[in-house]
C-alpha cells in the first residue's frame, strides 16, 4: 500500500488550521434563508487572505452537501455524486475548490459510508424483492419466530436498530434513523462502489475526508445479541448504553476496511488526509493506528 504519510514535510494535515463549516447556516447568497456554496466562496478571503486581517485558515471541513432528503441534516444521502440544490451544484463546488486552493486552503469533505438515505436508489432497489441484485447491499434479516426483530441491537437514536419491511417481511438494519439504512460493508460491490465515490471527489480536487460513523461499518456476521452492560444505571444512562455494543459495531475486520479506503486515497496522491469518527477507548483506538500505516 502506498504510504500516505511517508513525507512529513508534505503532510499539510499535521500543521493545518481546520475551520468546520456547516454550510446550511454559514452564509446565504440567494435570500432563501439557507447557506450555500457561493456564500462560502464569498468568505474565503476572510478565512485566509494571507494578511493579519484574515483568520489564517488552511483547511475547510465541509459538513454534508450531498443530495439528501435532510432527515438528518444531510447525513442521509440520496446521491453521493451530486450536490443538493439548496447548496448549489457541481459547477459551483468546482469553483469553490479552485478558489480555496488559490488561497492555500484545503477542502475536506464529510464522507458518510455507513448508511444511505432510505430514498437512495440503491435502497429503493434493495427493498423491492428478496432476490433483487441490490438486496445484499444492505443488511436484511428474517424476524424471530414471534415476528420480533432478529436480535437486540439498538439504534443510537433510540429503539431497535431494525425496521420491518411489510412487503418482504424482513427487517433492515439502521444504526441511526430508520431513514438511514446501513450499507453491508461485507459486500464487495458496496466496497467497490464506495471506493469509486471517493475517486469521484478526489478527481474534483478534494484534499481529504472526515469519515462519519467509521466504527459502525462492520457488524458481526453471526448477528449475535450484544451483551448487557454490567455498569448500566437506568436512572442516569441512556437506554442505548444498556448493552455493550461488541457485535453491532467495531468488528475486527474494520482495520482491513480502513486500509481499503486508504489504498484508494493512495492511488490519487500520497498527501490525501483522512480522519475517522470513532469514539473509542485506548485499546480499540490502537487498532485504528494499525490501519493506513498510522495515517488515521
Amino acid at each position: 500500500m502506498k504510504n500516505i504519510n511517508k513525507d512529513i514535510n508534505k503532510n499539510w494535515s499535521r500543521r493545518a488550521v481546520v475551520y468546520q463549516i456547516y454550510p446550511r447556516s454559514f452564509k446565504d447568497t440567494d435570500g432563501d434563508g439557507i447557506g450555500d456554496l457561493k456564500g462560502i466562496i464569498e468568505k474565503l478571503d476572510y478565512l485566509n487572505y494571507g494578511t493579519d486581517g484574515s483568520l489564517g485558515i488552511t483547511a475547510i471541513w465541509l459538513n454534508p452537501i450531498y443530495k439528501s432528503p435532510m432527515k438528518d441534516f444531510g447525513y442521509d444521502i440520496s446521491d453521493y455524486r451530486d450536490i443538493d440544490p439548496i447548496f448549489g451544484d457541481l459547477g459551483i463546488f468546482d469553483r469553490l475548490v479552485a478558489e480555496a486552493h488559490k488561497r492555500g486552503i484545503k477542502i475536506i469533505m464529510d464522507f458518510v459510508p455507513n448508511h444511505t438515505s432510505s430514498e437512495h436508489p440503491w435502497f429503493q432497489e434493495s427493498k423491492r424483492a428478496k432476490d433483487n441484485s441490490k438486496r445484499d447491499w444492505y443488511i436484511w434479516r428474517d424476524p424471530k419466530t414471534d415476528g420480533s426483530p432478529p436480535n437486540n441491537w439498538l439504534s443510537i437514536f433510540g429503539g431497535s436498530a431494525w425496521t420491518r419491511d411489510e412487503k418482504t417481511g424482513q427487517y433492515y438494519m439502521h444504526s441511526f434513523l430508520p431513514d438511514q439504512p446501513d450499507l453491508n460493508w461485507r459486500n464487495k460491490d458496496v466496497r467497490d462502489e464506495m471506493a469509486d465515490v471517493l475517486r469521484f471527489w478526489l478527481k474534483r480536487g478534494v484534499d481529504g475526508f472526515r469519515t462519519d460513523a467509521m466504527y459502525h461499518l462492520i457488524k458481526d456476521d453471526e448477528f449475535r445479541d450484544d451483551p448487557p452492560n454490567p455498569n448500566y444505571d437506568a436512572l442516569r444512562d441512556e437506554p442505548y448504553n444498556a448493552f455493550l455494543h461488541v457485535y453491532s459495531q467495531g468488528r475486527p475486520e474494520l482495520t482491513e476496511t480502513a486500509n481499503t479506503l486508504c489504498n484508494v486515497l493512495g492511488e490519487h496522491s500520497d498527501d490525501i488526509y483522512m480522519v475517522s469518527e470513532a469514539y473509542l477507548g485506548l485499546p480499540q483506538m490502537m487498532e485504528f493506528y494499525k490501519a493506513c500505516d498510522n495515517s488515521l
